[in-house]
């Protein structure tokens, strides 16, 4: 990597402050990470060399923080992070390059084995992932290694067969530390090998029925020899799942050290839903009879039936709480989210809290209706449903009364619930609360939580956000151009919020650009952004202009929005840094495209290119529009900066390349 100019990122950061930006995190998924030619097996790694290479670049430009997904294992029939387990790491993600090079332990892999390896890398998945092969591959080759490090204990000798002993006391010390869920997990590899499936839905009945329910308390005696009966029957099989584990989590705690000795923070993703093997797992956390959904919104009009299980609220409690002498001790429901997010805040800085709706009050339909796209539609709130005649069980569930409920509103709006007192809020904020509690039991606090609230805010989600002092998402390319009091709008943003153009489920913004002006939208989004970038009425219809008549420029555009805002968290996709116009997913649809896209080898030569042409997120020029836009008084006063950013803009291509 070719030095980074003297001046360069000093004006960034020095940009940043000014206009009060607390984090810059750059989005992206385990899958989509960029791996270097020599190490390519078709998937991206956190482990790789090439993420590594990213990760020092975006710190260069000015970047404080990577936001990573949910990096769970997922099921062949769904690749999906947010479908992934709660505790275990994708073993899709193993990098091998560090064990060609033996790093923290004796070589488990081959120069030439791994350049085998590489070579079986699918078609075409320079940048799109083939989940099943690769999964498959990955299998394999972890069966590989583990047979190298036993031999290596066994047979070995010197240094090698030190160190590989020196790797075993480290995996005891991990499995025991991980007990809990490590051996639930392996349980369920056993089984998928035993029914040929890795869903619980192909397991067949008859055989199959004590399996379906092997951690459940009334299926004890049974259950019990089973379990044993497995893990014997399976033993190597386990063995190599867990040392498979034990890698992953290994090579995670390295890179997080990397990344950190960068000067950047590293953030996980705390998917609402859980997989099956976490169903299967834990069942008495979960709530027979509904499952976790969105409701219909305005940007999902139809609604969306997950599937996912719901918290019991009978259980966040162990027995007989009682809540005017504190805190009841955790039952199963809330003992199982804690452990959860203690995890995350062991292995992360901070984290993002999907739909924390689900947390709060979650949107829930029957799991006995045969539509679920029906059923979804005809859900309610959890906690929020004194009396609805289609939903009575829920009675026994609501904080909000009949009397707390706006007459004629619909029962998935913002508004359904009108007005609550303090002591509704706690009742409402007991899983959140667990989880504030349980990020400053880790040296973390409230500010280190993101919330990814989009188009919703009922008010019991806004009051337990507020009771903490989180903020929510402002997406901007969903922002209205009519309605001056949407959510979106950046001007509406507040300074707890996090804001951005886009999130993964989301076109990236140079697809859009091109696409307003395909459909002759864009003067219109040029004069909505120009009105956000200008101080007055002159320089409007100047900006307004030149934004419609370049794309490119009109993206920039929207990314100096987001500096310009209140809001003092910004998120920027990978996608719309590096100028890529492919989508990442398409909600609502099902394709081999959603999940898989990964950036190419060559992305540091693209993004320069791109860059070039104005067509890549410049972070020095969107920063110098955002300083701007505070008048030219501000400009004058900070005409230094902006000369430097000026500077800077020119150099980064140059950078990039190397030259």
């Amino acid at each position: 990597m070719s030095a980074i100019p003297s001046a360069f990122p000093d004006a960034i950061r020095a940009a940043l402050a000014v206009l009060g930006i607390r984090e810059l995190a750059l989005a992206i998924h385990d899958a989509s990470l960029p791996m270097a030619p020599e190490e390519d097996i078709g998937r991206g790694s956190l482990g790789s060399d090439e993420a590594m290479r990213l990760f020092a670049t975006v710190r260069a430009l000015g970047f404080t923080a990577i936001q990573l997904g949910p990096q769970g294992e997922t099921s062949a029939g769904n690749a999906s992070p947010y479908d992934a387990t709660a505790f275990s790491r994708s073993l899709d993600s193993l990098a091998w390059m560090p064990l060609v090079r033996g790093e923290d332990g004796p070589p488990l892999v081959a120069a030439e084995t791994l350049t085998a390896w590489v070579a079986e890398r699918p078609e075409g998945s320079a940048t799109r992932v083939r989940h099943g092969p690769v999964s498959l591959r990955q299998r394999q080759r972890l069966e590989s290694v583990y047979r190298c490090f036993r031999e290596q204990i066994e047979n070995g000798s010197g240094g090698a067969a030190k160190e590989a002993r020196a790797l075993a006391r480290r995996l005891t010390h991990f499995v025991a530390s991980h007990q809990p869920w490590l051996e639930r997990y392996a349980l369920y590899e056993a089984l998928s090998a035993e029914h040929g499936c890795d869903h619980r839905s192909g397991w067949p009945a008859a055989t199959g029925e004590i399996d379906q329910r092997l951690w459940e308390s009334g299926a004890e005696p049974a259950a019990a020899r089973r379990r044993a009966a497995l893990s014997a029957r399976y033993a190597e099989h386990i063995a190599v799942y867990r040392f498979g584990q034990f890698l992953a989590h290994e090579q995670h705690n390295a890179v997080r050290r990397r990344v950190g000795s960068l000067g950047l923070r590293l953030l996980g993703d705390l998917q609402i839903g859980v997989s099956d093997r976490d169903h299967w797992a834990w069942p008495e956390a979960f709530l027979t009879g509904y499952r976790l959904g969105a409701p219909p919104s305005r940007t999902n009009p139809d609604g969306q039936p997950w599937g996912y299980p719901v918290l019991d609220p009978e259980r966040y409690d162990a027995a007989n709480p009682n809540r005017e002498r504190g805190m009841p001790a955790a039952g199963p429901s809330r003992a199982l989210l804690q452990r959860r997010v203690a995890k995350l805040f062991a292995e992360f800085d901070g984290i993002r809290v999907d739909h924390p709706h689900g947390l709060v009050d979650p949107w829930v339909y029957r799991s006995d209706d045969p539509a679920p796209l029906h059923a979804v539609q005809n859900g309610a709130r959890l906690f929020s449903a004194p009396d609805l005649p289609d939903h009575p069980e829920l009675a026994h569930y609501a904080i909000a009364g009949r009397q707390d409920l706006r007459a004629g509103a619909l029962r998935w709006a913002d508004d359904w619930v009108a007005k609550l007192v303090p002591e509704q809020v706690d009742r409402y904020a007991v899983l959140f609360d667990a989880l504030v509690t349980t990020a400053k039991e880790y040296g973390s606090s409230a500010t280190d939580i993101a919330c990814e609230v989009l188009s919703t805010l009922p008010l019991p989600v806004a009051r337990v956000l507020e009771r903490h002092g989180l903020g929510r998402f402002r997406v901007t390319q969903k922002a209205s151009l009519e309605d001056p009091r949407d959510g979106y709008r950046s001007e509406n943003a507040r300074p707890e919020d996090w804001i951005m153009i886009g999130t993964h489920d989301t076109p990236p913004i140079w697809q859009l650009v091109e696409q307003w002006s395909r459909d002759g939208s864009a003067p219109a989004r040029a004069r909505r952004v120009a009105e956000r970038l200008a101080a007055d009425d002159r320089r409007r219809a100047q900006l307004r202009d030149e934004f419609a008549r370049d794309p490119g420029l009109l993206a920039q555009a929207h990314f100096a929005e987001l500096f310009a805002s209140p809001a003092r968290q910004v998120l920027v996709l990978a996608t719309d840094l590096l100028g890529i116009d492919a989508s990442y997913n398409t909600p609502g649809t099902v394709s081999d495209a959603n999940w898989s896209l990964r950036l190419p080898g060559s992305w540091r030569r693209d993004y320069a290119e791109r860059l070039a042409r104005g067509r890549a997120l410049d972070l020095p020029r969107a920063l110098a529009m955002a300083l701007r836009a505070r008048g030219d008084r501000y400009a004058r006063e900070h005409a230094p900066l902006l000369a430097r950013l000026e500077a800077d803009a020119r150099a980064a291509p140059q950078w990039l390349r190397g030259d």
